[in-house]
C-alpha cells in the first residue's frame, strides 16, 4: 500500500485546527452547526493523521540513534525502530481509510423497502423473515425502526413492507443490502419434500430530511380506499387507506392505517424519499460512478445472495463469502458479519482504485 503524502496529513490536521480556532469564535447559529459537523468529521482523521506524523518522526529519530556510539542506547534505538516499523503500515491503512471519500449520504437515516418477488405464498413469507432480520439487527444497533405501510401475503409474511430506520449511519451500513434476495427451502405446503426458490427484493434510500423535496399539488393525485388488517380484516369502516399518484413520474405510494391523516402525511414521505432517489440516480454522475467501484450497484435487480435452509447456508454473491449459520444470520444476530466484510470490501476496492490513479 502507498504510503499518504505528508503535505496530505499536514492539509487535514491544518484544516482541523482552523475549524477548532474558528468554533471558538464564531457567533452565526448556521455558521456553528456547519463548523461542528466538520469538527466531528475531522476529528478521528486529525488525530490519526498526528499519530502517524508522529511515528515517521520517531522511526527516523530510532534510525539514526541506530548508529550512535553508545551500544546501549544503539539496542533501545534498535528495538523501537523495528516496533514503529511494524506499526507504521498499520496507521497508513487507518489514514488511508479514514481519507475514502463518503458516501454524502452514510450517516442519513433511510428508508427500507421489501417486496416479495417469485414464489407466491413462498415468496412473501421469505419477505416477512427479511424483515424481521433487519427490524433485529436494527435492535441491536439501536436504531428506531417504524413501518410505514405494509400489505400482508396471503399465507403471511408481507407482499411489501416500507419501514422508515433512524439512527447513526443507518443507510452507511445497509446500502448494500439492495437487490434479490433468493431463498431455497421446503415449503409448509410441500408434501414431497421438494425443494423451492423463491425471492424477495429489498431497496434501501437514504430518507432525505435535510433536502428540500418540492412537490406540487397539481403534479399529485390522493385517492382513498379501504384499509385493510391482515388476514383480509377490515381495520374500520371509512375509506381511510391512502394512495399517492406523482403524475410526472408515475410513481405510485400507498399508506393503510386506521388514520387518514396520518397515512396521507406517511405517503407523502415515501413519495419524497422515491422522488430525492431518483433525483440522485438522475444528477448525481459522480455518485453513479463511485457505485461501480463498490461492492454492489444498488440496483434492486441485482442477485445478491442466497439463503439455502437444507445446508444452513448463506452465500452473497458479490463478495464470495459463504457463512455456514444461515439460521442466525437470518434471525439478525450475526447480519453484521454479512454487513462487515461487505463494508471491509467496499473499502479495499476504493483503496485500490484510489492508488491507481495516483
Amino acid at each position: 500500500m502507498a504510503s499518504v503524502p505528508s503535505h496530505r496529513l499536514e492539509q487535514v490536521v491544518d484544516r482541523f485546527d482552523e475549524v477548532e480556532a474558528r468554533m471558538g469564535v464564531a457567533s452565526d447559529p448556521d455558521e456553528i452547526v456547519a463548523l461542528s459537523k466538520e469538527h466531528s468529521e475531522l476529528k478521528l482523521v486529525a488525530d490519526k493523521a498526528r499519530e502517524l506524523m508522529q511515528a515517521r518522526t520517531d522511526m527516523d529519530d530510532a534510525e539514526a540513534m541506530m548508529e550512535g556510539d553508545d551500544p546501549e542506547m544503539a539496542e533501545l534505538a534498535r528495538e523501537e525502530y523495528y516496533e514503529l516499523k511494524e506499526r507504521v503500515p498499520e496507521l497508513e491503512s487507518e489514514v488511508q481509510i479514514l481519507l475514502l471519500p463518503k458516501d454524502a449520504d452514510d450517516d442519513a437515516n433511510a428508508v427500507i423497502e421489501v417486496r416479495a418477488g417469485t414464489g407466491g405464498d413462498e415468496a412473501a413469507l421469505f419477505a416477512g423473515d427479511l424483515f424481521r432480520m433487519y427490524q433485529r439487527y436494527a435492535q441491536l444497533q439501536g436504531w428506531k425502526i417504524s413501518v410505514i405501510s405494509a400489505s400482508d401475503g396471503d399465507a403471511g409474511g408481507f407482499k411489501e413492507i416500507i419501514a422508515d430506520i433512524e439512527g447513526d449511519g443507518v443507510f452507511g451500513k445497509l446500502k448494500f443490502e439492495s437487490g434479490v434476495h433468493r431463498v431455497q427451502r421446503v415449503p409448509k405446503t410441500e408434501s414431497s419434500g421438494r425443494i423451492h426458490t423463491s425471492a424477495a427484493t429489498v431497496a434501501v434510500l437514504p430518507a432525505p430530511e435535510n433536502v428540500d423535496i418540492d412537490v406540487k399539488q397539481e403534479d399529485i393525485r390522493i385517492d382513498t380506499m379501504r384499509a385493510s388488517g391482515a388476514g383480509g380484516q377490515h381495520v374500520n369502516t371509512t375509506d381511510s387507506a391512502v394512495r399517492i399518484t406523482h403524475l410526472p413520474t408515475g410513481i405510485v405510494v400507498t399508506s393503510s392505517e386506521k388514520s387518514q391523516h396520518a397515512n396521507r402525511a406517511k405517503a407523502m414521505e415515501v413519495l419524497k424519499v422515491r422522488l430525492y432517489e431518483k433525483e440522485r440516480e438522475e444528477k448525481d454522475a459522480a455518485r453513479a460512478e463511485a457505485r461501480k467501484s463498490q461492492v454492489g450497484s444498488g440496483d434492486r435487480s441485482e442477485k445478491i445472495r442466497t439463503y439455502n435452509f437444507p445446508e444452513n447456508r448463506v452465500s452473497d454473491h458479490r463478495i464470495k463469502l459463504t457463512l455456514h449459520k444461515m439460521d442466525t444470520v437470518l434471525a439478525g444476530d450475526d447480519l453484521s458479519e454479512m454487513i462487515s466484510a461487505l463494508l471491509a470490501e467496499d473499502q479495499a476496492v476504493r483503496l485500490a482504485a484510489m492508488e491507481e490513479s495516483e
